[in-house]
Order: structure tokens, then sequence, then C-alpha cells
């Protein structure tokens, strides 16, 4: 279907209609300079606006199409503002024309009744702090352009004034008027309320029972369970009741959705929530299933009563250190990219998305996401296009994306960029052309497009692309250094080998970085993002500070470095034997094993984990600038158990097993254990084994030990170990391992 920007009349036929015309007629203007007209006659308009009551649901809408007029009715603004984003998403502007790409007629209706996400106005957010009201609605607007019907709040701090240089309204403002806002479009507002443990119960409802009287609409109100929050299951349900009494008078129809994430000081915290829920308190509505969860989501809907339906909350915002970390099925990001773009990169994830919705999605009634910025944009806008049809096709969704945000540019370009740059994110980044060829259409797509240097959504797939580029030539780069180094060093030669590692950067690689410093400014002018602390206010490196990881480690080269001017304050006798040390790390013989959790991934240990273990990146945190890590030991395998398979070991021949852990120094441990093959290694107080404080100091960082255990031959298989470390009450923390064979005493 066509359109003549001759013709671009608007009709609203009643009052509750022009609204939606109105923001309908703003759209268009934007993308054609054009301000249609609203008019009260149906036939001279090219869309008509209906508000229709008689309409089963506020989230449904109708689009009907005769004698050229396309008509949308709705039973409230919702509806409209969901219809004509649909006509924006299939829309093409060009030639004084506009084209639908598709036929948009029919009934559409969502299948998830809750579709939402967090935007909260603290100081944590990389983003949403230094917004003012115009900028939270445009973004209301934006995330309803993808059946968005939920916006989320932080009201943990009200009262406290906790404020940023960024930020120009208290809390206590903000929520009051961003709650109104959210109503004028008809977008429900739902309330992060976090429990306070130094408050009284009196405190703690006095408080709230303020707060709702002030807020002008609330739909819903979610105090998590945990994270913050320690209070024992009982007495936290019990609050929850005693809040929804509250909630309930000011706002009769109001939910109250508290969350089973469990607080850590309580190992059976869930199953005294599931024992308190069974009572089917009324004053509960629904449970959320969100991050630190109690139980896994198909456990958790099997336990709480039917009467409860869930809530998801999912987190689509982090990329490491939270529940579903990039290729979150392996949990194997690169550590060259979890080292420099650490947690809150830009960080567009459809097809993985697409995965963790396939699998949770059919247990709840919806979600609103956990976000902390707009480096996550286009997972939002992902992810409600599934809640409204999870069977939506994912290049669709995107190309949607391009035309409603992007309309300037080639909607096919962008979408293939998009997902060029999740790709970008698999392997290791020297073997990943989908760098190169983001990086290289994102350029193209700048210079054939360049109004969309002021677009902030491209500016930010620009920025990451630079990022992704940065840091695969600097790992090229470094490599290449290395290798030279080794090379020196096998000759003795030290100091050349120090001065090789030292070589500069080339001007390409310069000029890159400092593109990122001009992008960065940019970004902040546009949309506020934060991506350094000194310059832009980030609240710290890990929230979204790009530019404070980005120059972080990809390499060896900066440990290899700094071992080497420690040789040179050795005794010369001494020097040859630790650098023969250093470049022997890593090597084992064909029948010895050597395995690191960052530099071989989970894959390869030819069992699966069990239970929800946890990655503690390290390459990513501050203290590695001055104290370099090897990216040997750049990930942290967290967890109460850890079970591998290993071959190939000679069958009359004792080896030692080495395990590297992270140094907790937990007293209370009594019970880790270490079995090969069924026989127990060790079993007694945390890591036990045989120390070697020289190795620890030549090859480890701060913070780290190792212990070795002795593997007699009697234990192996015909040439097989199945190895298992475990800790039932306290878990434990290790990075890598090696077995080896005991020297052959003659």
């Amino acid at each position: 279907m066509k359109f003549s920007y001759s013709n671009l009349n608007i009709c609203a036929e009643n009052d509750s209609s022009r609204y939606a015309a109105e923001l309908f007629s703003n759209e268009i203007f934007k993308r054609t300079g054009v301000k249609p007209n609203i008019v009260e006659i149906k036939e001279n308009a090219f869309v008509a606006f209906v508000a229709d009551g008689s309409i089963e649901d506020k989230d449904t809408f109708i689009i009907t199409e005769s004698n050229g007029t396309l008509t949308i009715t709705a039973k409230t603004i919702r509806g409209l503002i969901f219809g004509y984003s649909l006509f924006l998403r299939k829309a093409k502007f060009s030639n004084n024309e506009i084209l639908l790409v598709e036929n948009i007629c029919g009934n559409h209706k969502p299948q998830k009744k809750i579709r939402g996400h967090q935007v909260g106005y603290r100081t944590t957010p990389n983003t949403y702090d230094a917004w003012d009201y115009n900028q939270y609605f445009r973004y209301y607007l934006d995330m309803m352009a993808f059946g968005t019907n939920t916006c989320e709040h932080n009201t943990t701090k009200f009262g406290k004034k906790e404020m940023n240089p960024l930020m120009r309204y208290t809390q206590e403002e903000f929520v009051t008027e961003a709650s109104r806002l959210a109503d004028t479009v008809d977008l429900d507002v739902s309330l992060w309320h976090a429990n306070d443990d130094k408050e009284t119960e009196e405190e703690a409802l006095a408080i709230r029972e303020k707060l709702y009287s002030q807020i002008p609409r609330i739909d819903a109100v979610f105090p998590p369970g945990g994270d913050p929050g320690n209070m024992y299951s009982d007495a936290f349900v019990e609050r929850c009741k005693k809040i929804s009494h509250i909630l309930k008078k000011i706002h009769p129809d109001a939910q109250m959705h508290p969350s089973a994430q469990a607080p850590h000081a309580y190992r059976d915290w869930g199953d005294t929530l599931i024992k308190e829920l069974s009572n089917e308190p009324d004053e509960i509505d629904a449970l959320i299933m969100g991050p630190n969860h109690a139980f896994p989501m198909h456990e958790l809907r099997k336990l709480t009563p039917s009467k409860y339906p869930l809530r998801f909350y999912p987190d689509i915002t982090h990329n490491l250190r939270c529940e579903y970390p990039v290729n979150f099925l392996e949990d194997d990001w690169h550590f060259a990219l979890c080292n420099t773009l650490s947690r809150e990169s830009v960080n567009p994830r459809p097809t993985e998305l697409r995965t963790l919705h396939r699998t949770f999605a059919p247990y709840t009634i919806g979600s609103v996401s956990y976000s902390e910025g707009v480096h996550d944009d286009v997972n939002k806008m992902i992810w409600s296009a599934l809640e409204w049809d999870k069977d939506a096709d994912l290049r669709e969704i995107l190309l949607d994306y391009s035309r409603m945000f992007l309309y300037e540019a080639d909607e096919e370009k962008i979408a293939d960029t998009i997902l060029l740059l999740e790709k970008s994110w698999q392997g290791d980044p020297v073997e990943n052309p989908c760098i190169d060829f983001a990086y290289n259409n994102l350029c193209e797509i700048k210079s054939r497009y360049p109004s969309l240097c002021e677009n902030w959504r491209f500016m930010l797939l620009y920025f990451r692309g630079c990022c992704d580029k940065l840091v695969k030539m600097r790992r090229i780069f470094e490599n290449k250094l290395i290798n030279k180094a080794k090379a020196l060093l096998k000759n003795n030669c030290i100091e050349k080998a120090i001065e090789t590692l030292e070589t500069p950067f080339d001007e390409c690689y310069i000029d890159l970085r400092n593109e990122l410093e001009t992008l960065a400014e940019k970004l902040f002018r546009l949309i506020g993002i934060q991506l350094d602390v000194e310059h832009y206010y980030a609240d710290s490196w890990e929230r979204g500070a790009t530019l404070e990881t980005i120059d972080n480690n990809v390499s060896d080269k900066a440990f290899i470095l700094e071992k080497l001017k420690y040789a040179l304050t050795l005794e010369s006798s001494e020097k040859e034997k630790f650098i023969k040390r250093l470049l022997n790390r890593n090597q084992t013989d064909t029948d010895e094993v050597y395995y690191s959790v960052a530099l071989h991934g989970l894959n390869t240990l030819g069992i699966r984990q069990t239970g929800e273990f946890y990655m503690d990146i390290q390459g990513d945190r501050p203290y590695t600038k001055k104290t370099p890590l090897p990216m040997s030991m750049t990930k942290v395998f967290d967890h109460f158990t850890f079970r591998a398979n290993f071959g190939g070991f000679e069958n009359d021949c004792d080896y030692t097993l080495t395990i590297v852990y992270k140094s907790d120094n937990n007293p209370d441990i009594s019970n880790h254990r270490i079995t090969a093959n069924g026989k127990i290694l060790y079993e007694g107080a945390q890591y036990g084994g045989s120390k070697n404080p020289v190795f620890d100091k030549e090859m480890l960082a701060p913070g780290f030990e190792s212990a070795s255990y002795p593997l007699h031959k009697e234990i192996f298989i015909n040439g097989t170990l199945e190895l298992e470390i475990s800790e039932p009450e306290y878990g434990f923390k290790f990075c890598e391992l090696w077995i080896k064979k005991q020297p052959t005493i003659k």
C-alpha cells in the first residue's frame, strides 16, 4: 500500500483518539518533514484512529482498510499507539511516498499479559540517570513501538536523596512524574522496591504509604526476596502481605508481585517460601522468577500453587557476572572480549534471547526485564516483540527495528549488521571474520547516511563495532610480539624480548582508539550514556564504562613483560632457569594434561557440569592493570562441583594433579573433596594438598594459590581419568589445573 506525502491527513473521530493522532503526526513529521493535518472526516485521511471501549482489552488493536484509508481501532491510547507503531515498523519513506512492506490489516493481540522493562532512575544505570522527563517519555513510546505495556521504576532509595551530578530530580520527584507520564499513554507502572533490613516494619509501611499516596499510577509492586534484602522467607512473605494491604487501599487494582530471589545467607529460603505460599494468601497476586533464584523456572512453577502466575525478570542487560552471560549455554565468551567489553557494553544478542525466551516463556504470563541503560536497546525491542508473538521471525524484528528507528538507512544492511555484531562475540576475535564484516558495514552505512551520525542508536552500534575491531587488532598485534619475544628468549635475549614487547601500536590502531573517545563524547551528548567514570560520571568501571576496560589485557603480553623485568633482577645463574619455567608454564607432554577454564572452556571436558555454576571473571577488574594476570587465570569457575574426563595417560606411571584456586581462606570448610575414578585423593579442610610457594609467587597472581595431589598409577583405568572436585556447603573457585608425570627416581 502506498501513500503520498501530499495527502497525509490523519482522522481522529473523537477526543479520546486525538492524542494518538497527534503522536502519530509527530512521527510522520520526523520522517518526512511534512506535518500531517488532523481532520474529523475519515474519507480525507490516510490513517484514522478510533477509540472503542467495547474492545476486549487495552492491548488488542484492529486495523482495517477501506477506500485507501487505514483505520486503527483500540480500547485506549495504548492500543492505538501499538497500532500506529506497527504501521511505522512496516513503512518505508522515500520519493514523497510511504510504502507499507506488508499488509498490516487484521486483529492484533499479544500472547503475554505483561511485557515490560525496568528503566530505573538511580545512580547505578549507565544512561537513565542522565535523562529528563522528555527523554523518558520518548523512551516509553519507543518501547511501546514493539508492544511494551509496562515500565518499571526503582524506589528503594525513596527519601534518601542519593544522587550523582547527572541527576536532575530527586527520586521522589522523578517517580511521581514518571508515573504520571506513563499514565498519559496508558502504560502500566511497576515499582521495584526492595526491603531495607535496617527499617522496622512500622517504618517500612509508613514509607510505602506515603510513596503510594503521591504516585498517580501503580499497577504492580515488586519486592525482591534478595539482592538486596536479607529477610527470611516467612518474614518476607508476611511483610509483602502487609505492604499489599497498604498498596490496594490506595490503588485498588494494583497487584503484589514478590520475587523468589533467595538471599545468600539462607540455604532453605526457597523451601520456606513455598511453604508460606502453600497457604495461598490473597494478598499475593503473582510470583517473580529472577536472578539468584530460589529454584529454576521449571521447579518453581511445579512447586508454586497454581493460584499464582509466574512473572519473569530476565537479565538482558549484563554480559557477565549475571544469570545469562554471553554464550550462556556454555559460558564461553572469549577472555579477550570479557576483559575489554566487560559487563554492560553495547550488546545486541538476538539469537541468544530467542533461545532464552523459548526456554522460559511457556511458564509465565510475561516479564519485566532487568535493564541498566540503553546499551541493551536492541535486546529490549526483541524481547518485547517475542512476548507479543513467540514465533516472530527474528530477522523481521530487526528489520522492524531499523525501519522504526533508523529509517534513513537500508534496513537489510542494519538487520544483518546487528546479527553480525552478535556473531562477533563467538570464539577468539583473531579467528572471527564477523568482526571485520560488521565494522566494514557500519563504516559504509555511516558514510552513506551521514544523518545517522546524530542518531544515538546507530552510533551505539558503530561504537560497539569499533570496540570489537580494536580488540581484534590489538590481539593480533600482541600475539605476533609474543611469538617474536619467545624466539628471542630461547636464546636468553631478555632485553631484546622486552624491547619487542614494548613495541608501540601503529597509527591505524591509535586512530581507531581515538575514535572511541570521540564517539563517547557524542553519545554522552545524544543520550547521556556514561562510557567512563572521570568525564561522564559512570557509577563505576563495571557500569557500562567501556572506556575504563577497553585497554585491558587481551593477551599474555603484560604478564610476560612483568616477569621478564623481574628476571632482570635475578642472578645470572637463575635467569635462564626462570625463563625456561615461564615459557613452559602451560606446556605438557602428550600424555599429560593442562586445562584452563579461560583458554579451553567447558565444552572440552567430555562431560557437562551439573547445576548452575558461576563464572567469576577476573580479567576486566581494575587490579589486573597493576598486577597482570596470565590469560589462563582470567576466568574462575565458581560452583559446588566440577567434573571432567581426561585421557591419554600412561598406565604404569604416577602423576601429580595441581589445581590453582582462588584464595578464599574459609576456616569453616571441612568437606573439600577430590576424587579420581571414584577414589578419594583428598578430603578435609579447604584445598589441602601440598604447596609450592615458589610456583605461586612466580606464576600466579596475588589472591591465588596452588595445591598438588598425588595420582598413583593404580587410579588410572586404561589411560583415562574421571576427575571430580566438590565442596557441598560453600563451594570452591578454581581457574586451571595440570596433570603431570612424577619425575622418575633413579
